[in-house]
């Protein structure tokens, strides 16, 4: 399946695993920055920083209970990309630019079949976002090929997207129609620049 959406244009892939034993978790972080370094797209792992380092990860998604920023970067350096979520929290944001985050994410936009438990987020916050920081802002949450541009147009860098995804009949074609909503440099370039 990851195969397939980075074969149709997928510029980034979050490694997110909630309630795998640690053996398999490790198992299916290595085969996918396997795959991922074949198509030369970064891979980034949700909470775990010390897994991270052990398969050799580009990064880490953190969240609000995860570890704070400043120890992720002193196991991680410089190199790797910190992203963090951000809910629906301009402040947050703010502060998680101040203390070395490659990114930010805001959301949920959408109802999300992933995390139907998460806080709303309006269109307008993605807009504040853009005047307030300066490194990319990613949008989360119920995102589809239908209501991607929407964000894109308000000012997110990147959507997050699983069930529309991987739930897709036909992953590679549905990743290139995410693909193709971008006219702006990959995601990936942006952060490399941003965090030099």
């Amino acid at each position: 399946m990851t195969r397939n959406a980075l074969a149709g244009g997928t510029r980034l892939v979050q490694y997110r695993s909630k309630t795998m034993n640690e053996e398999l978790r490790r198992e299916q972080a290595r085969s996918l920055a396997h795959l991922c370094r074949q198509f030369d797209v970064p891979l980034l792992i949700n909470d775990h920083v010390d897994l991270a380092l052990e398969v050799g990860a580009d990064g880490v998604h953190l969240g609000r209970e995860d570890a704070p920023i400043s120890q992720a970067r002193l196991k991680l350096g410089h190199e790797k990309i910190i992203g963090i979520s951000c809910y629906n929290e301009l402040e947050s944001a703010i502060e998680a630019e101040c203390n070395g985050a490659d990114y930010v994410a805001f959301g949920a936009f959408f109802t999300s079949l992933t995390k139907p438990d998460t806080v709303p987020a309006s269109v307008d916050l993605l807009q504040q976002g853009n005047l307030e920081i300066g490194i990319p802002i990613v949008a989360i949450g119920g995102i589809n090929s239908d209501n991607a541009l929407e964000l894109i147009s308000a000012g997110a860098d990147a959507v997050a997207v699983s069930n529309a995804l991987f739930g897709a009949r036909d992953i590679r074609s549905e990743a290139g129609k995410f693909s193709r909503l971008f006219k702006r440099q990959p995601f990936h370039s942006s952060l490399s620049r941003t965090s030099q």
